[in-house]
């Protein structure tokens, strides 16, 4: 069976990524399963140069083909933010997802709802040769100030998705990888690992 490592030490994001790929005869592999420790600076100017270097890191350290992705999001009446800074932009050390959506919701504070945003995400394909292939996804959205449900990470639970009348925390994992940014960057993706890995 053909072997893809997914380029994270995020467990959320390992479990989602798993389920999207369900359907390959794939085995997947995580850096902790190779005994792989690994921290790439995220200094890109993109999403895709984020991921594409993480992917390329791992895939060159391995020696097997890799999978990593980069997200963030963004939120209009912030200009954006906090965009490719989504897992930094908190400023207490060491903060939680928590922490990160109690300070976002901080900052918006006052400002006239709805909060109107969308998730992105880019994924990055990389042979152990530094070959790397980019897709993307996103998805639209508000944040709302209360939080909503216990699946999910990061923002998922103040991330409203009106079409559906549910955050992204309330969406079973089903759903959920139906409508998120990164479901919709992997099904992007799935050509391309075919190709590479000739499924």
């Amino acid at each position: 069976m053909r072997s893809i490592l997914i380029a994270t030490n995020n467990q959320g994001k390992v479990d989602e990524i798993k389920a999207l790929l369900n359907d390959l005869p794939l085995e997947m592999v995580t850096p902790a399963d190779i005994g792989l420790v690994l921290d790439v600076t995220e200094d890109g100017q993109t999403y895709g140069e984020n991921a594409a270097k993480k992917a390329i890191t791992f895939a060159q350290t391995s020696g097997m083909v890799a999978l990593g992705d980069d997200s963030g999001l963004e939120v209009d009446t912030l200009g954006g933010l906090p965009g490719l800074h989504s897992h930094r932009f908190c400023p207490i050390p060491n903060a939680t997802d928590a922490d990160r959506r109690n300070y976002l919701l901080e900052r918006l504070g006052g400002q006239m709802r709805p909060w109107t945003a969308r998730f992105w995400a880019t994924v990055a394909i990389a042979s152990p040769s530094g070959e790397c292939f980019l897709t993307s996804g996103h998805c639209e959205g508000e944040i709302i100030p209360d939080e909503r449900g216990s699946n999910g990470f990061g923002y998922d639970p103040i991330f409203f998705i009106p079409k559906l009348r549910q955050t992204m925390a309330e969406l079973e994992m089903d759903e959920k990888n139906r409508v998120s940014h990164r479901a919709k960057a992997i099904r992007n993706a799935i050509p391309i690992l075919k190709r590479i890995l000739g499924l």
